[in-house]
């Protein structure tokens, strides 16, 4: 139990607020005024899109980053068990 314990904190501890190589886009700017939003339709558009497009691409990063950790925290916490075996705890 003790070691599942670790895996845990590990996975949580390890992870700062960002995930390594991850970043987050910008959400895009929405002017308030009405008629702005129809003036610059265009580029709003764009910046939307292009937002849902990098999004899609941080969420690919972000399952990577968990799928790699989740190895990983699995090969610390067997390391961890052999390190207590050998100690005899």
């Amino acid at each position: 139990m003790r070691t599942w314990k670790l895996a845990v904190w590990i996975m949580v501890s390890s992870t700062p607020g960002f995930a390594q190589g991850c970043v987050a886009p910008t959400v895009p700017f929405l002017p308030a005024d009405p008629a702005n939003i129809r003036t610059y339709a265009d580029i709003l558009r764009a910046d939307f899109e292009t937002y849902f497009a990098d999004v899609q691409a941080y969420f690919r990063c972000l399952e990577q980053e968990r799928n790699r950790a989740f190895v990983e925290a699995q090969e610390v916490t067997e390391a961890y068990a052999r390190m207590l075996e050998l100690l005899g705890e």
